[in-house]
């Protein structure tokens, strides 16, 4: 099916990095000298990166072989590892203790298969920024490069009652993680208050901290300042419509969506990348499920593909959460405006990066790399923004 499709998407890379491997692997080395006991002498073997999903933390996958108790254990680890400003981070911050916080956190809190997280070096000074290292799980992913909503792939070629099944998966880990009591207090370090971010409610303040990334995504070292009228249009919206928000705010995953999902016979085994993780509210992650497979079907349908228009509809993921969590969510429109916002930001960046790294020529147009643009105009001409 490759053949059919357009050059620019056959031969779609995403370089995240401009670091050095050998130095990665030394630095590594010498550094896990001092957080290991005395006598582990660790060896560290780094394997192929992750190229086929993300956007935006660099992955290392390691082995770690080290002594203990006199016998040589070898430990299968990933390194998440915050993006160095020089090669355009998609995010204007990357908060590696939160990161690893939420994690540990969510882990212990719930059954939900959140990977063990093992150290952290939160002070960048061993790779010239910080990450964390946590174990490594057996497991398969739907791609995002090329998506999997173009066919050519496990889930795409799934059955129906697997495809279910996995849908069922994925909504069950939102409503475990929403389930956390008092998600207020145990996770107060992810409110964006605390990263002075204003607003009188959790969604205010998330989407205070939108817009300050909308900025970001517009200035930071691209080389000029575009602007996206479609994004400007949304955030006014969303900020004069803001929903109210009775309920206590949850544990929001933040970037909830399929392609962050290791699953095994089509059940999640390891859900992951936490670099959006935040309090607010249940829609806001239901809402991102939603809508990321849009995206991708939307992708789709352009090109003239079929995708998966049955798999995680509004409606059964709506009625798929309700039976799981007890709990019937609000309205998503606002929240799925709001995702496709988030969406633009991060196209904005990526492809910014993208520039940076001589993949793409930088386009006249800055909303021309919006893969969802129609889906993102129509949703503005739905709520009359």
């Amino acid at each position: 099916m490759t053949e059919s499709l357009p050059t620019e998407l056959t031969e779609m890379t995403l370089q995240r990095s401009s670091r050095d491997q050998g130095a990665v692997h030394d630095r590594l080395e010498e550094w896990l000298r001092t957080v290991l006991p005395g006598g582990a002498d660790p060896v560290v073997t780094l394997h192929a990166g992750v190229d086929s999903n993300g956007m935006s933390s660099e992955t290392v996958v390691l082995d770690v072989t080290h002594t203990v108790d006199g016998q040589r254990i070898t430990a299968e680890l990933v390194a998440r590892v915050a993006p160095a400003p020089e090669d355009l981070p998609v995010f204007q911050e990357y908060r590696l203790p939160d990161q690893y916080g939420a994690m540990r956190l969510a882990a212990e809190l719930t059954d939900v298969p959140v990977p063990a997280v093992r150290w952290m070096e939160p002070t960048g000074a061993v790779l010239g920024t910080p990450f964390f290292l946590m174990d490594r799980v057996t497991g398969v992913v739907p791609p995002d490069v090329l998506p999997y909503t173009f066919g050519d792939n496990w889930l795409f070629d799934a059955t129906p009652e697997e495809q279910a099944r996995l849908q069922r998966g994925s909504i069950e880990v939102l409503a475990r993680l929403h389930a956390i009591p008092d998600a207020a207090t145990t996770f107060a370090f992810l409110d964006p208050a605390a990263a002075g971010y204003a607003g009188p409610t959790p969604l205010a303040r998330n989407v205070a901290r939108t817009r300050a990334w909308y900025d970001y995504a517009c200035t930071a070292a691209t080389g000029s300042s575009p602007r996206s009228p479609l994004i400007e249009r949304g955030l006014a919206w969303l900020e004069a419509n803001l929903p109210a928000e009775d309920d206590a705010p949850v544990l929001v995953w933040g970037d909830a969506r399929i392609g962050n999902v290791m699953y095994d016979d089509f059940r999640p085994v390891a859900v992951l990348d936490w670099e959006m993780a935040t309090l607010g509210t249940r829609e806001m992650d239901l809402a991102w499920m939603v809508f990321a497979h849009r995206v991708f079907q939307e992708i789709a349908t352009m090109l003239g593909l079929p995708g998966l228009p049955d798999l995680l509809t509004e409606d059964a993921a709506r009625a798929t959460y309700a039976e799981l969590s007890g709990v019937e969510v609000g309205d998503l429109t606002w929240h799925q405006l709001h995702a496709a916002v988030l969406w633009g930001c991060v196209f904005l960046r990526t492809s910014a990066r993208q520039i940076h790294f001589g993949e793409i020529e930088r386009p006249d147009d800055p909303e021309s790399v919006f893969h969802h643009r129609p889906l993102l105009e129509r949703l503005l001409e739905e709520v009359g923004a």
